[in-house]
């Protein structure tokens, strides 16, 4: 007898139909009729501003979306698009591994710093989400890098250039968010004290019944500020005064989303 296939995408090669564990009662499966398609439905900021004497606009700009929507795309940002397709080129070769290899650090614990795994928490959830995840912990980098995948080769240089990048552009936004509530530039760093950052790379196989599941359902962020990277395939959707919106990817930005330790702190300080 062979063994139970851990991760999605080697269960479902093949398949022409969703697995039951998968499929989602009827009231809380996708409607795609109520979901509307964007084209800049969220605002796009040009992050070249800050840098120049266009930066209280571009603060301004931060700021409402802060407070309207929640979400921003970023483009100018300061991430070479050589990184950005690197990132999404390793990203793919993982993915794409043999199973056994991809298995390596496969674990179903939410406490490993480095894991490979499926859906959100297997160990406790009753309908499985249509996604296998990598979810690293990067800083500080020389905590846990060793811990990374050792395939493909250049993983571990491309990645940490790319986290690296990324938590730079990071606080650059919590500086420009801090300003934008009238506050000193590195108000909200400092009010963090020593905080962390990891990456989760999502990898949501082809699906044979998209209208009975999900790669991830509403939820918000638990963090302080997420920055996501899409690759050209559209699937992310966001609440905006009450309606699902699809993003449709724009090369070359991200998009920001402000999460809860965000809205909680800026909550207290405005009270």
């Amino acid at each position: 007898m062979s063994k139970p296939k851990l991760l999605l995408a080697d269960l479902v090669s093949g398949v022409h139909h969703v697995p039951s564990n998968y499929i989602r009662p009827i009231s809380d499966r996708p409607n795609l009729n109520d979901v509307e398609i964007s084209d800049g439905s969220i605002p796009l900021i040009d992050l070249q501003g800050l840098h120049g004497p266009h930066r209280v606009d571009v603060i301004k700009q931060i700021g409402l979306a802060c407070q309207q929507d929640g979400f921003f795309q970023v483009k100018n940002h300061g991430i070479s698009e050589s990184l950005v397709n690197n990132m999404l080129r390793i990203a793919g070769e993982f993915f794409r591994l043999p199973e056994s290899e991809r298995l390596k650090i496969y674990s179903d614990d939410p406490l490993k710093t480095t894991r490979l795994s499926t859906s959100f928490n297997i160990r406790t959830e009753k309908v499985s989400n249509w996604r296998d995840f990598l979810r690293l912990h990067c800083y500080p980098l020389e905590d846990f890098v060793n811990e990374w995948p050792t395939s493909p080769p250049s993983f571990k240089k491309d990645a940490a250039e790319y986290c690296s990048n990324a938590r730079a552009l990071a606080l650059r936004l919590l500086e420009a968010i801090s300003e934008s509530l009238g506050l000193e530039r590195n108000y909200i760093n400092k009010q963090l004290g020593r905080h962390g950052q990891h990456m989760a790379i999502n990898y949501y196989p082809p699906c044979p019944e998209p209208d009975l599941t999900y790669g991830l359902p509403g939820h918000t962020d638990v963090n302080l500020i997420t920055i996501l990277l899409q690759d050209n395939v559209p699937g992310l959707q966001v609440l905006r005064n009450g309606k699902w919106m699809a993003i449709d990817p724009i090369p070359n930005t991200f998009i920001v989303n402000i999460g809860d330790q965000m809205q909680v702190k800026t909550h207290t300080h405005l009270i």
